[in-house]
C-alpha cells in the first residue's frame, strides 16, 4: 500500500515518517501535484552472523614448507 505526501509535510516529519514504515510499504513524495521521490520501509533482511574473531583457524596448518616466503623462481629477474 502507498500513500501520497507533499514535499513541504515530508520534509516536517520525515523522521517520524520513516519510523512508522513498515518493510515494503512506500510512501510517494509529490511537489506540485507531481510524483518527485519515494521513501519505501526496507525490508528485514536476515542479518549476517558476525565475522569469526581472530584467532579461530589456530592450529589448523598442519605443515608449513621451509622455504615458503622465498622468492619464487619466475620473480628472481626482478629481485636483482
Amino acid at each position: 500500500m502507498s500513500a501520497t505526501i507533499t514535499v513541504d509535510e515530508a520534509q516536517a516529519n520525515l523522521k517520524q515518517l520513516i519510523r512508522q514504515l513498515s518493510p515494503g510499504e512506500e510512501l510517494i513524495i509529490t511537489e506540485n501535484l507531481r510524483p518527485v521521490a519515494k521513501l519505501m520501509g526496507e525490508h528485514s533482511n536476515k542479518a549476517k552472523p558476525p565475522r569469526p574473531g581472530p584467532g579461530v583457524c589456530k592450529g589448523e596448518i598442519l605443515y608449513m614448507a621451509p622455504d615458503f616466503d622465498a622468492p619464487l623462481e619466475d620473480m628472481k629477474e626482478y629481485m636483482e
